[in-house]
């Protein structure tokens, strides 16, 4: 058994426990079930929840919640488009956010696909500095997609 500050109270009988639990005006607690004996520490369990919801709300304020951005190309994109296009993906990869990138096909596009995955290449290649792509580009469907994953701040 353990008081509620940490000190060893050693080992005692349930009803020895629920005594002591009883006089100090506290609950008797079992932290280690599995343990032989079980250990029990004497706390107010009211203020220990209390104290271990504060702390996950605590925790969860400074978790990044990562999102992830999508950028649309199609095969025949201007060299303008594509250098303001990997100027965002950039910008997004920077603030830690995952990209999905899309190259979307129309007609009689779809019969040049090695376009498209030129076009995919180029874009791993322009953004290698600021991240990299879980997975090769993929055809699915009507279109190439991929996911740029940001690479770890040092």
């Amino acid at each position: 058994m353990v008081s509620g500050t940490g000190e060893q109270l050693g080992i005692v009988s349930l009803k020895e426990a629920l005594a002591k639990a009883d006089e100090l005006g506290v609950d008797l607690v079992e932290i280690a079930p599995q343990a032989n004996p079980p250990v029990c520490k004497l706390i107010d369990y009211g203020k220990y929840l209390y104290q271990k919801e504060k702390k996950a709300k605590e925790a969860q304020k400074h978790q990044k919640i990562v999102e992830i951005k999508e950028m649309k190309f199609k095969p025949k994109i201007a060299d303008h488009d594509f250098s303001y296009r990997a100027k965002q993906m950039q910008e997004f990869l920077e603030a830690g956010d995952k990209v999905k990138v899309t190259i979307r096909f129309r007609g009689r596009e779809l019969a040049h696909t090695e376009i498209g995955f030129d076009l995919a290449n180029k874009i791993v290649e322009a953004m290698k500095e600021w991240g990299s792509p879980d997975k090769p580009p993929k055809l699915e469907g009507k279109q190439i997609v991929f996911v740029l994953n940001p690479k770890a701040k040092k």
